[in-house]
């Protein structure tokens, strides 16, 4: 029965690889598992014989997740995409409260922000706003492609080792959330082979990063919480703006299916959108608050 039930544990944090809004790190901390897996992927070799097989039907889950939950969300996304743009928009600013306490936790405990705090949270979202809205310019889209694939499986990645970071906000950016839902859901000309394909690209990208960053997070957050969460907040606003506003992603030149249009848009999609986005916030607060619980109940307060 309890690996029965780490599967759906794992078909629930895949939510978070694939919904903008959504951290894979913090559905895994209400569920009780992300202490657990960063202890374990920091230190890989001593608690492999331990950890590996406990967390084998979690990773089934999440491929099992991927597997009946992108078809769906990809169609929602090409028919609804402003609603739904600004449903997950809610969700992502539903959990900045909670983000925002979390951040003034310090290591002497110590609650407050000082300067540097606030030079960390305006230049993160300065700097993001500014780079991400120009990154098209640059690159263009990511490709489609196994590379591209790669890439995304890093970025859920860091996903899962930073709670409140949703990868997904990033993918869209970068034109490869809507490409990679479709070859999971084995949507119009994909079929299988592209969808283990797409499957092995990320999952190999995700080891990527990790194995080279999961030590380093469990330091970084050591010693510098209340920087790394101010950093994260910047980090989330910036993304969370850029997935409302048309950007250059969107464009004739570097045209891609995540980017946001208003065109055609209508005063009962705008009222839609609304209601949606007040829905997100309260689905936000909620999964925030549900986290707060468990790291309560964790503490054994």
């Amino acid at each position: 029965m309890d690996w029965i039930i780490r599967v759906v544990k794992g078909v629930v944090i895949s939510l978070g690889f694939i919904l903008p809004g959504v951290s894979g790190g913090v559905l895994a901390a209400i569920l009780g598992l992300y202490e657990r897996l960063l202890r374990f992927l920091a230190n890989f070799r001593r608690r492999f014989r331990v950890d590996f097989p406990y967390f084998v039907p979690v990773g089934i889950g999440g491929v099992v997740g991927l597997g009946l939950l992108s078809s769906p969300l990809a169609y929602a996304i090409e028919h609804w995409r402003v609603p739904v743009m600004w449903a997950f928009a809610g969700a992502i600013l539903g959990t900045v409260p909670a983000l925002w306490r979390t951040a003034a936790e310090r290591l002497d405990g110590r609650a407050g922000r000082d300067g540097t705090d606030w030079a960390w949270l305006v230049g993160t979202f300065v700097v993001a706003i500014v780079g991400l809205y120009l990154l098209p310019f640059a690159t263009g889209t990511v490709p489609a492609n196994f590379g591209g694939f790669l890439l995304a499986g890093g970025l859920i990645a860091l996903g899962v080792l930073v709670p409140g970071l949703s990868p997904s906000n990033l993918l869209i950016i970068l034109g490869l959330l809507q490409p990679m839902l479709q070859r999971f859901g084995r949507e119009g000309d994909f079929g299988l082979t592209d969808a283990l394909t797409t499957l092995v690209a990320v999952a190999l990208g995700a080891i990527v990063v990790l194995a080279a960053f999961s030590k380093l997070m469990e330091r970084v957050l050591d010693r510098f919480h209340s920087r790394v969460y101010h950093f994260i907040i910047g980090f989330v606003l910036a993304s969370t703006v850029l997935i409302l506003v048309p950007t250059p992603s969107g464009s004739v030149l570097h045209g891609t299916e995540d980017a946001m249009t208003y065109e055609g848009v209508t005063a009962t999609t705008i009222v839609v959108a609304a209601v949606l986005f007040l829905a997100g916030v309260a689905l936000g607060l909620w999964m925030a608050m549900l986290e707060k619980k468990h790291k309560t109940v964790d503490a054994g307060v």
